[in-house]
This record gives C-alpha cells, structure tokens and sequence, in this order.
C-alpha cells in the first residue's frame, strides 16, 4: 500500500529471505514511512512451484513481508502464513498467502496493484515492492570455475561464489526495476541492506541495473547490517569486511556508509550442538578493513540467541538505526550534505 500520510522519515529496505521481516517489524516502531524492496529470485519451495506454473514472481518473501509489516490481528496473520501439510496432496507445502497473491495478481492484472489491495485489508504499514515485475533468474560463476543457475540449486552446491549475474527468465540481463522502486530508493533518508544470504538474498536485489544506478546515486544513508554468521561454502571464513569487499565489488563503487556489526560472541557449544550446519562460524570481526573501505562501523550487542539460532535482535537493530537517522536528519537541516 503506498503511504501517501506524512511521516520523519522515508527508509528502503532491501533484502529477500528471513533477515528482512525481523527488520521490517521493528522499523514499524519508529515514524518512517516504511518500502520493502524484495527479492524475486527465488526459486525453491512453494514459491518456486507457483513460480514454474504461473507468470508471477516468487510471492514467498512478499508474504513474509507483509506479515511482518501487518497491524492484522494475530488469527489473520498466523492464517495467511498457513502451510498446508505434505500430505495434502494437492496443495502440500503451499502457504496461504502464497495462494492469495498469485489470486489476486491473476484477478487484477498488476502485482503491484495487488499488493495494494492486500496491504490495506492486512494493515500493513507501509509499502511492499517487487524488485523486479518479473520472475528473474540468479546466476553464479564459483571459484574453482563451474556455474550453476537458480537460487535454490546454488545454494546447494556449498561452495564458494567468485561473482553472481542475474537475468530475465528469457536470459536477457535485468535491467528494469519496478515501479516506485527507484524512487522510494532515491527519495529515501535510509537504504537498509540486509541482514540476510549475501548471494541469494542481497546482492540478486542491487543487480538489477536500475536498482544498481538509484543506489550509487541516492543521497540516502546505506546502511549494511552485517551477518552473525557464516554460511557453509559461500560465505565461508568471512570477515565483515569480506562481505562489504563482495558488495563494492559486484556494484564496482564503495556505496556503503555505515556497517552495523554485533560483538557479542556466539558460544562455542551453542554453535556445535546446531542440527543446521548451514552456519558454521561466527562472521569475523575487521574494522580496519571495513574502514579503509570508506564505511562508518557501529559495533553494539545485536545478537538474539533463540528458536535454535542466532539471529540479530530486532530492537537493538532497530534503536540503532534510529539514532542514525536522527543524525542524518540532522546533517540535512544544517545544510551540511549528505553524510557520504
């Protein structure tokens, strides 16, 4: 639903995966007016079957998103996240909300006048937009020379990614985003990155050449938030600074300004004892990598040790952010420019 309400602040959040809906339902806390910029390179799961069988993108992070930025009473959000059980035959795997989007996109023609709808019979606060208006395909070249195409299947190689492209499913390179996407990142005070999967989350986002222009360009503050921890083969034995050397890289420009990095240490044993051997380590610390790279380094306590992971706690995440964009504000009333 796009805001037309004023608010202090405008922040773009992009990102794909499960490391976007915890940001977004903090952000709701603060006066901004919210836009989620989502991935639709997902291959995998429900989304990638309605994917495969009807031309709409993968609708899975939509949803999430739009529960994690509803005000819907909790029956209405816990029905749209229903998944129905693998014995159902017909409809096994299949989350509700899934089904809802693609109805509606088949109904009204535009996704984004769908979402429209949606965003206002679930509450949401703020605006939920599509990086791309169609499906796009992720593809990746690894270090020791082999390639591998689509999301979900690079994911399963665990092995480590020399560079990522992504196209249209025609194999034409992704160059339009859709719309209200460049403007929400160019009319922003705050761009927020992640946190979430570096390769399949993020960087599918920012690849998109209209995307990729917008955010070099925007005066926004471009906040990245770090990773706790590895992932198996791809981001293995990285440093913070690793992953902000990878985004610079595949954007060819030092477009990041701030880097949020928790400190609190992961227990050694907490680590070990994980049945998801997809996290290996904890992503390692290195400021003077991070700052010769240009960026402004907040470090704080944003772990969250629970449901048998390690995950970024929202609120701390979020009060950080808001002393931030108290800051920005700031510079621009004194007519200091942006704080790039």
């Amino acid at each position: 639903m796009k805001e037309q309400n004023n608010h202090r602040y405008k922040v773009a959040v992009i990102g794909g995966g499960t490391g976007l809906p915890v940001i977004l339902k903090g952000l709701k806390k603060l006066d901004a007016s919210i836009s989620a910029i989502v991935t639709v390179a997902d291959d995998g799961g429900s989304s990638g079957t309605i994917r495969d069988y009807i031309n709409i993108v993968p609708p899975g992070d939509i949803r999430n998103c739009i529960c994690a930025l509803s005000d819907a009473d909790d029956l209405m959000i816990d029905l749209f996240q229903y998944r129905f059980q693998s014995d159902d035959e017909f409809l096994a795997g299949h989350a509700i909300g899934n089904l809802l989007i693609t109805a509606l996109k088949e109904m009204q023609g535009s996704l984004l006048e769908s979402l429209d709808i949606l965003g206002q019979y679930m509450k949401i606060q703020g605006q939920i937009l599509p990086v791309a208006s169609d499906p796009l395909v992720l593809h990746a070249l690894f270090e020791d020379g082999t390639k591998e195409s689509g999301e979900s299947k690079i994911a399963r190689h665990r092995k480590k990614i020399k560079e990522v492209t992504v196209t249209t499913t025609e194999g034409d390179p992704a160059i339009e985003a859709s719309p209200r996407v460049v403007e929400a990142i160019m009319e922003a005070d705050m761009v927020v990155l992640g946190p979430g999967s570096l390769y399949t989350s993020i960087l599918p986002n920012l690849l998109v050449e209209e995307v990729k222009e917008a955010i070099v360009k925007t005066d926004a503050e471009v906040v990245y938030i770090s990773n706790i921890m590895t992932q198996l083969g791809e981001t293995e034995e990285f440093t913070d600074a690793d992953h902000v050397r990878v985004l610079h890289d595949h954007m060819q420009s030092h477009f990041i300004d701030t880097v949020l990095v928790n400190t609190t240490t992961v227990p050694q044993d907490y680590i070990e004892n994980q049945p998801n051997e997809e996290y290996l380590l904890q992503v390692g610390r290195d400021f003077d990598g991070l700052r010769d790279q240009g960026c402004r380094v907040i470090y704080s306590e944003f772990l969250s040790m629970k449901n048998g992971g390690a995950y970024h706690d929202t609120k701390s995440v979020v009060d950080e952010l808001g002393y931030l964009l108290a800051s920005v504000k700031t510079e621009a009333k004194n007519n200091k420019g942006p704080l790039k």
